[in-house]
């Protein structure tokens, strides 16, 4: 007969929103940073935080948004999008004013 242990304590395996994820890769790769010293202060390993920095580098599977502000918006076409999203290479996704809310999100989670 087989002994088997039962561990029931807290789930080890955490999960990462995006901001963390930026915040401690930013922490990682800025200057004069050891990405080890930041692992250990975050209690992950160094593989994960490389690991965060190469789906960085692909947009479509871990992208930042940039929001500019204006003081004094340009006048607008109505034909004009209101979303521009560029894809890597030569694509191009526009989402226009008139698109409901629940088409331009299915647009943006096709894209992750």
């Amino acid at each position: 007969m087989r002994q088997i242990t039962v561990m029931n304590g807290p789930e080890r395996r955490r999960h990462w929103n995006d901001e963390e994820r930026l915040r401690i890769l930013a922490e990682a790769f800025a200057p004069g940073t050891c990405v080890a010293d930041v692992a250990r202060k975050h209690d992950i390993s160094t593989a994960r935080i490389y690991t965060w920095r190469r789906k960085l580098r692909q947009p479509v599977d871990f992208a930042q948004a940039v929001i500019v502000p204006s003081d004094n918006p340009p006048p607008s076409k109505s034909g004009d999008p209101a979303v521009i999203v560029e894809l890597p290479g030569t694509g191009r996704v526009s989402i226009f004013a008139a698109a409901s809310p629940a088409l331009a999100a299915a647009v943006l989670k096709a894209l992750r």
